[in-house]
C-alpha cells in the first residue's frame, strides 16, 4: 500500500513510531534533550524525505497541560513576592515587541515580498497556532506563516541549548522532575485534574492559550494555597518533551523547494534579527542587575515558543517564575493586538474595495 494512502490513523501511528526511534537513537548516543531533539530531529528528516507524517492532535495539545501544571507549581508565594523585582525587566517587553515589528514587517513585506497581513502575522513573536490562526482570519497567507513561525521555534530551540551551554557555562542536567512513585498520589491526582479542567474550562471561556494557561492558572491557585508542593513529575515532563519535538518536526511535512527557498529562507533570516534584538535586551536586563541571573535574562527573551522555553527553563534549573511571567507578557501582549491588527486589515482592505470600485 502507497505511504499516501494510509488512514490518519495509520500515519499518526507512524509518526509517533519515528518519534520514539529518534529519542532512542538520541538517548542511545547520549546527546542532550534527547526526547526533545529525538523526535524533532527524526520527524524533520521524515517530513523532509516526503513521509506523509502527521500531528497527533489533541494527544499533542493534552501533553502541553503538562507544561502548564509545571509553571503553576512553581508560582509559590516565595516567587509571587519577587513580582515587583520584576517590573521593570517586564516593562521592557513592549519596547521589544515594538521593535520586532518596526523591522520585521518591513523585512516581509518589502525584502521577502509577503502581503502586508502575512508580513505583520510572520513578524509578531506569539505562539505559532496562535500567530497562524490570526493570520488566516485576517486574510493571510497560512502556510507561509506556519512554516516561517515553524523555523523560528525550531531554530531557537535548536540553537538555545548550545548557547546556554557554551556561552552561558550552563549545564542541562538539572533534574526536570522526581519521579512519579516518590511523590505524594493525592497531589498527583490534583495535577491531573487541575490539567483537565483548567485546559478544558479555558477553552469554554475563550482563553488564549487555553492548553498552558489554563492548567498553569488552576495550578497556581492550588500552589498558593498550600495545597500542591511538587512539581510534575520526571516521567510527565519527558512526555512533554516527546510531544513538542514531534509536533515541530512535523510542521514541515509537504514543504516544496519553492517553499524552502521563500518561506523557510525568510524565517530563518528573520531568527537572526530576532537573536539580535533579544541579545541586546539579554544585555541590558543583565548589566542593569534586573534579571535574576543571566540564563533566566536570556531565556525570557529568548523569541521561542513558551512551552518550548518552559522545558529549557526547567533542564536548565533557571529561575521559572522570571522567564514565564516574561513570556506570559509578550505572548499576552501579541495576542491582545492581533484581533486589532486583523480589525485594522479588514478595514484598509474594504476602502480599498470601495475606492477601485467607483
Amino acid at each position: 500500500m502507497p505511504l499516501a494512502s494510509l488512514s490518519p490513523l495509520a500515519r499518526r501511528a507512524m509518526t509517533a513510531g519515528l518519534a520514539l526511534v529518534g529519542a532512542g537513537v538520541f538517548w542511545g548516543l547520549g546527546l542532550p534533550l534527547p526526547f526533545l531533539f529525538g523526535p524533532m530531529a527524526a520527524c524533520l528528516v521524515g517530513a523532509l524525505a516526503g513521509l506523509p507524517l502527521k500531528g497527533l492532535g489533541q494527544i499533542g495539545v493534552a501533553a502541553r497541560t503538562i507544561l502548564g501544571v509545571a509553571v503553576g507549581a512553581s508560582l509559590t508565594p516565595e516567587v509571587v513576592a519577587k513580582l515587583p523585582q520584576m517590573a521593570a525587566s517586564v516593562a521592557l517587553i513592549p519596547l521589544y515587541i515594538a521593535l520586532i515589528g518596526l523591522i520585521g514587517v518591513p523585512f516581509f513585506h518589502r525584502v521577502c515580498g509577503f502581503d502586508r497581513v502575512t508580513s505583520w502575522y510572520a513578524s509578531m513573536p506569539g505562539g505559532l497556532q496562535d500567530m497562524v490562526i490570526f493570520g488566516q482570519e485576517a486574510g493571510g497567507d497560512v502556510r507561509a506563516l506556519s512554516l516561517i513561525h515553524a523555523t523560528r521555534v525550531l531554530i531557537i530551540v535548536t540553537v538555545a541549548p548550545i548557547i546556554l551551554t557554551q556561552g552561558f557555562g550552563a549545564a542541562l542536567s538539572n533534574p526536570i522532575g522526581a519521579p512519579a512513585s516518590t511523590l505524594p498520589w493525592h497531589e498527583l491526582v490534583l495535577m491531573a485534574v487541575a490539567a483537565l479542567v483548567g485546559w478544558k474550562g479555558g477553552e469554554r471561556i475563550g482563553l488564549f492559550g487555553a492548553s498552558i494557561l489554563g492548567p498553569m492558572i488552576v495550578t497556581a491557585a492550588l500552589s498558593l494555597g498550600g495545597i500542591i508542593h511538587f512539581r510534575p513529575p520526571a516521567e510527565a515532563i519527558v512526555t512533554a518533551q516527546y510531544f513538542i519535538g514531534l509536533g515541530i518536526g512535523v510542521g514541515y511535512v509537504g514543504v516544496t523547494l519553492y517553499e524552502l527557498r521563500r518561506d523557510v529562507l525568510a524565517g530563518v533570516v528573520f531568527v537572526l534579527i530576532l537573536a539580535a534584538l533579544a541579545a541586546a535586551f539579554t544585555e541590558v536586563v543583565v548589566l542593569f542587575g534586573l534579571a535574576s541571573s543571566p540564563v533566566a535574562g536570556f531565556l525570557a527573551f529568548a523569541p521561542g515558543g513558551q512551552a518550548e522555553m518552559t522545558v529549557l527553563a526547567i533542564i536548565v534549573g533557571a529561575d521559572l517564575g522570571y522567564v514565564i511571567v516574561h513570556h506570559l507578557t509578550r505572548v499576552l501582549l501579541v495576542i491582545t493586538g492581533a484581533p486589532l491588527a486583523a480589525r485594522l486589515f479588514r478595514a484598509t482592505r474594504d476602502a480599498t474595495e470601495r475606492e477601485s470600485r467607483k
